[in-house]
């Protein structure tokens, strides 16, 4: 693996503000991205003499991604900057901001004592050597090279996640804790973005390395349960499904769910709606009995009966149709918060939450009472909500793992917290 960077780097923003640690949310959705930008700046209440060590900002991608960019190094320099698009919007305790396809999200960190770096790669032909190029690249801006984060915060573009986390583990080390979120557009047209403080992609992994100075608790899960429908994936190739049980994996899915999602008559046709409620569930493990899964979402039909998704599956694994529903979805988000608030006994500062965009659009409506349950979950602590297309966590089996339809939540101590270095292990996944 090459040793090399694509960009110049410079240190952290380190100067300027006393010790402590502080997080802070902000939400804007005036159309004018500038305006928008002084939004942020009056609800974080921070001079420029006194910037965060660490933003990560979203955004819905009705909003152009060259013009959040500009104003977002323009506002918070070239430090620990980490940005991507979000689906229609974000959500924080002061509820969801999904209208107009635009509001702008920023979860910011004050944290002298601790370190922070941001990194991106273009994807290229190789998405595992561009994530192992832009975790070096934070590693050094942290100005912690040869160190393993205690939070990798991670956004690419959809398609490649599971090649995107091996890369990162191939720098950071096979246990590290990944938390994230794939970019995600409006409409599933293509059209999400990314960045860091050197510049906006279309394509690309941007990796921030975190070394709070307070403890962290995470959750990861689902809000679906498994049915008694369940076979063996007998062909496929990547995202590619063919066969379950030796037969046409579509018609196997449409004799699952009775009907709900059916194969196509002709050709090939989206599903993603149809089968967001039907995802298929990998069993990762079991405890006390109880199995526990990871999702693929299945997103086009063919008339073939092959079944394309937006995780990778292999020949040999068992899946099982999973079931879900508005309650379920709603419900879960705040259950996830208040687990991962429940890691840190002494107070969370604050939280970052990815909850699948896919889910989201299921909830709309709803959305506004995910939010309040979230916020509930936290004690009212500052959070950040993102809509993503894809979702990296931990999961109890060891590691981190890419699947759909998931919500994972961060959960950042308070200043003065014992031991920031130990993280509790009994992290609830479903």
């Amino acid at each position: 693996m090459d040793n090399y960077l694509d960009q110049s780097l410079e240190g952290p923003f380190s100067a300027g503000h006393s010790a402590g640690f502080r997080a802070v949310s902000a939400v804007a959705t005036q159309h004018d991205t500038k305006t928008a930008f002084e939004e942020i700046l009056a609800q974080l209440s921070f001079n420029r003499a006194d910037p965060p060590d660490f933003v990560t900002l979203h955004y819905g991608a009705g909003r152009p991604a060259q013009s959040v960019w500009e104003n977002a190094k323009d506002v918070f320099g070239d430090g620990a900057l980490h940005g991507g698009s979000s689906c229609l919007g974000v959500m924080s305790e002061k509820g969801a901001a999904i209208e107009n396809g635009n509001s702008i999200g920023v979860f910011a960190i004050w944290d002298r004592e601790g370190a922070y770096g941001t990194g991106a790669c273009p994807l290229g032909q190789s998405p595992r050597k561009a994530a192992a190029i832009a975790t070096r690249a934070a590693l050094q801006q942290a100005d912690r090279m040869g160190e393993a984060p205690e939070l990798v915060w991670l956004t690419a573009a959809p398609g490649h996640e599971e090649e995107v986390l091996q890369g990162i583990k191939d720098v950071a080390g096979a246990p590290a804790l990944i938390i994230g979120g794939s970019s995600a557009d409006n409409d599933v047209s293509g059209k999400w973005s990314q960045f860091t403080a050197e510049g906006a992609h279309a394509e690309a992994v941007v990796v921030s390395v975190l070394f709070p100075s307070v403890p962290i608790g995470c959750s990861f899960e689902s809000g679906y349960a498994p049915t008694e429908q369940h076979g063996t994936i007998t062909r496929a190739e990547g995202r590619s499904l063919y066969s379950i049980d030796g037969r046409p994996a579509g018609e196997v899915y449409a004799e699952w769910t009775k009907g709900a999602v059916p194969v196509p008559a002709e050709g090939s046709a989206s599903i993603l709606a149809q089968s967001t409620m039907f995802p298929l569930g990998r069993r990762l493990t079991q405890v006390d009995s109880i199995d526990f899964h990871i999702l693929a979402h299945p997103a086009v039909g063919h008339a073939d009966g092959t079944l394309d998704l937006f995780a990778d599956l292999q020949e040999g694994q068992k899946v099982w149709l999973m079931n879900g529903s508005q309650d379920s979805l709603v419900e879960r988000a705040g259950r996830i918060a208040s687990k991962s608030y429940r890691q840190i006994p002494q107070g969370v500062s604050g939280a970052l939450m990815i909850y699948c965009g896919g889910c989201m659009l299921s909830v709309t409506e709803r959305m506004n009472e995910v939010a309040a349950q979230v916020a509930e979950g936290l004690e009212q602590a500052p959070f950040l909500g993102v809509f993503s297309f894809g979702e990296q966590g931990e999961t109890l089996s060891g590691g981190s793992e890419h699947g759909n339809l998931m919500i994972s939540c961060i959960t950042f101590g308070v200043e003065g917290d014992s031991d920031p270095t130990s993280r509790p292990t009994d992290l609830a996944y479903v």
